[in-house]
């Protein structure tokens, strides 16, 4: 008969004592990091001792880009005592010790953290495992192609500004283009049996000025004509709903209009106003608060009064992609799309591949849905 009462527990765990189980909750850095090097045990009778000493070094390296990735997002480290997780970890080494790229460390980092961000998300978590299993086999053009298809079907800017949208985008895509954009069938063909793309050969991309203008019609629908009875009419509803006035501003692709400063109808939810208090220490306090449902009816209402004239919309199109060509990393991006030479499917492993990829160009992007 087991009786023992004495609790034992590493650098701070909580000890929890049931009768006679003893459960160690809590993964600081440091055991995390042990178990780290408990998995890595299970690969070294994988190598020649030639072998080893390459293996070693580079697991080593992706330990050094993983644990303070895992250590920023609040209880990551957790991760570290679940078994799958543990299995996962096991099949990142191997694939960051058979490969010479360094940057596929840090992918396989962003990996592993969105295994834990996704953990409950069972279709989630097969889209991350297969994408770690080919990390090390997809090319540099490839991967960099992946990520540009991915972003541009995934990453929309939320100001209703057109100008600070367009820059929006141009900084992203700047930080994107890190090496020589894919050209030809190959590489389409490459992501295709790694299935991180389902090609479509009977179908085509929509080309850049046809698609951003869709995703964006907030940017280059007509609006409200100025000095007219629907410009009366958006105002009372403005003032009726206590929104301000200035979220009417002057169309920057046609001036002879108004219109709502967002970038679609769709995407009221994400629009906020800022009111402004004084504290009591005489300093100015700015209050950000969400539309009330209300308020969402009346914007829509406003929307409703814009001038539906395809002519001018057409004209506002023109002048949207004229601006966008203005952008150097925007004309690139534009020049690239509509050369791609077959239409495709992101599939969940190569959405999972590409953000990770997205994310390790830029840290400010948002997580994967």
């Amino acid at each position: 008969m087991i009786n023992s009462q004495n609790q034992t527990g590493g650098d701070s765990s909580t000890n929890i004592q049931a009768q006679n189980m003893v459960v160690h909750v809590g993964i600081d850095e440091k055991r995390a990091r042990e178990i780290y090097q408990e998995m890595n045990l299970q690969l070294r009778s994988d190598y020649s001792q030639e072998a080893l000493n390459v293996a070693n070094s580079r697991v080593i390296e992706f330990e050094s880009r993983l644990m303070p990735k895992m250590a920023q997002v609040e209880g990551a480290l957790e991760a570290f005592a679940d078994p799958s997780f543990q299995l996962l970890l096991v099949e990142a080494q191997k694939t960051a010790a058979s490969t010479e790229r360094p940057a596929d460390y840090d992918l396989l980092s962003e990996l592993l953290v969105h295994r834990f961000q996704k953990g409950n998300n069972r279709i989630s978590r097969a889209g991350i495992s297969l994408a770690v299993e080919i990390v090390d086999k997809v090319s540099d053009e490839a991967l960099l192609g992946l990520t540009l298809i991915h972003a541009v079907n995934t990453f929309m800017p939320t100001s209703g500004d057109i100008h600070e949208g367009l820059n929006v985008l141009n900084d992203l895509f700047g930080k994107l283009f890190y090496g020589e954009l894919p050209i030809g069938h190959d590489w389409l063909d490459h992501l295709d049996i790694l299935t991180a793309i389902r090609l479509n050969q009977f179908g085509s991309l929509k080309k850049i000025k046809q698609y951003y203008p869709e995703s964006l019609p907030g940017y280059v629908d007509v609006g409200i004509k100025k000095d007219s009875d629907d410009y009366d009419k958006a105002v009372e509803i403005l003032k009726k709903n206590a929104l301000p006035i200035n979220i009417l501003v002057e169309h920057a692709l046609n001036n002879n209009f108004l219109r709502l400063s967002i970038r679609s109808i769709n995407s009221i939810d994400e629009v906020t106003l800022t009111n402004i208090h004084i504290g009591n220490d005489g300093n100015l306090i700015h209050v950000q608060s969400k539309l009330s449902e209300e308020q969402k009816r009346a914007i829509n209402s406003i929307y409703e009064l814009y001038v539906i004239d395809d002519n001018i919309r057409q004209n506002n199109i023109s002048i949207l992609m004229a601006e966008w060509d203005k952008r150097p990393s925007l004309q690139t991006l534009g020049e690239w799309w509509d050369n791609i030479v077959s239409g495709c499917t992101v599939t969940s492993v190569g959405k999972v591949l590409a953000h990770s990829n997205a994310q390790r160009c830029d840290k400010n992007l948002p997580p994967l849905d």
